[in-house]
């Protein structure tokens, strides 16, 4: 029987589906695509075997994602970043499959294993006939960690959906919640998804005027980027309706200023995690920071200033970690700090494991970024924890200066203004002139130690 999702894309035949580097291919040629490949691999692929893709997002990987979910198997997409990674993921899955797609070609190379420590947590999804779905952490703080979804439940999620006419920019990586819920939206809608190669200002300005993009997620250190590439005045971003973001906290000064630059544009954060997939917020403005969680299929709670979260579509368990970040009773311990209002509105101030501890006093790197954003000719701004021998712990900065700025002059700036605007435990004491900050493949800032 064919999925419901695949079904519905007789509805919308005759529109465009996916537009990538190669080309533009309506819902009819996916369906195809995806038949073809249901054809092909339907001898090669058990169900409920664990398949590895090794591709980003394009017109065929998306259509093997989908022949895939048909043929009730447990997908594992990894973006390639190198030979080891790639290994180690196949590795910590128990991958019987990997299909590497190069173009429209399938290279397929079957595993044989006897044993595999995660089959006890494949049994969940094999003994409904489901769809699977594994994802990893990004790994900024030690290995990655393999979350297994029951692929059939999230995408259950996505049913009902009101079909639009819209064209949706898909920004996140293959293999990133974020990324498989734009996707996800877009076909559950009949909507034109737009896949960017590659992801830089540039390339993505450039994308919008060409496919006339109507909503843009993405992150805040990416939407930082985009302003000050200054790709406004080169490019027609008017088809713009919506700019969405996420992955990382949001600094009060830089919204304000992706606000002026798209003064007509609604700007709304999303929230969600890996584990529990994402949440449905609604913003309480576009210049705001608060977020009301009115998601049916999650619930929330705060715990000593940090947010809980319960969905159904959370995950089953780490098939290489423990679930320690669960209570007993199923709720997920998010690590995300937040504030409440009495109307019921959300504010994410931060992560607790990026918390600065200087000398008991706690400090939150985001709320001093947000003020060195201010700061004329300060471009960017990565605040992060040194150690101290009287402290225990100190704040140090590095900062991307405008190209123009004299870096000797601007530290006698940055140091004068945190002095009159931040309270004194909160003064960056080490400030480092940096060519660039350091992104991981999710977007974000990699927060430093030492």
């Amino acid at each position: 029987m064919t999925h419901w999702l695949i079904q519905g894309f007789e509805n919308y035949t005759e529109q465009l589906a996916i537009v990538d580097k190669k080309g533009a291919y309506s819902y009819q040629d996916l369906q195809q695509q995806v038949s073809d490949y249901c054809a092909s691999l339907h001898d090669q692929l058990d169900s409920g075997c664990v398949v590895v893709i090794l591709s980003d997002y394009s017109f065929y990987s998306i259509a093997l994602l989908l022949a895939c979910i048909e043929l009730n198997t447990i997908v594992v997409p990894i973006v390639s970043t190198n030979e080891q990674e790639d290994n180690d993921k196949i590795n910590v899955c128990g991958a019987q499959v990997i299909i590497n797609l190069k173009n429209s070609a399938l290279s397929i190379k079957a595993l044989v294993r006897s044993e595999y420590s995660g089959a006890q947590l494949y049994q969940s999804i094999r003994d409904k006939q489901h769809s699977g779905l594994v994802l990893f952490s990004s790994g900024s703080t030690g290995k990655p960690k393999a979350m297994l979804h029951d692929l059939s439940v999230l995408l259950d999620s996505y049913q009902h959906k009101r079909a639009k006419k819209i064209a949706i920019m898909i920004f996140l990586l293959f293999d990133h919640i974020g990324g498989i819920n734009t996707l996800f939206n877009c076909l559950s809608m009949g909507a034109k998804a737009v896949l960017p190669a590659p992801r830089t200002a540039d390339a993505i300005a450039k994308l919008i005027e060409q496919e006339q993009v109507n909503i843009l997620p993405a992150s805040p250190t990416f939407l930082n980027s985009l302003l000050l590439s200054d790709v406004l005045s080169r490019y027609d971003l008017s088809s713009l309706r919506m700019i969405t973001y996420g992955t990382e906290t949001m600094p009060e000064s830089l919204l304000q200023r992706v606000k002026a630059a798209f003064p007509r544009v609604k700007l709304l954060q999303t929230f969600g995690t890996s584990e529990t997939g994402i949440a449905q917020v609604t913003s309480r403005s576009s210049s705001s920071l608060d977020i009301k969680i009115d998601d049916p299929n999650t619930d929330y709670k705060i715990i000593d200033g940090e947010l809980w979260l319960k969905s159904q579509t959370q995950i089953l368990g780490y098939l290489n970690a423990s679930t320690g970040h669960f209570s007993k009773d199923g709720w997920f311990c998010t690590g995300d700090r937040v504030e409440q209002s009495d109307d019921g509105y959300l504010k994410i101030i931060g992560r607790t494991k990026e918390m600065i501890n200087v000398g008991g006093e706690k400090v939150l790197p985001i709320e001093v970024e947000s003020f060195l954003l201010t700061i004329e000719g300060v471009d960017d701004c990565l605040v992060y924890a040194k150690n101290n021998a009287i402290t225990g712990q100190a704040v140090a900065v590095d900062i991307v200066s405008d190209k123009s700025a004299d870096k000797k002059l601007l530290k006698q700036s940055i140091r004068k203004q945190c002095f009159t605007h931040l309270a004194r435990f909160k003064i960056p004491t080490q400030i480092h002139f940096v060519e660039h900050l350091c992104v991981g493949n999710r977007f974000k800032k990699m927060r430093l130690h030492s």
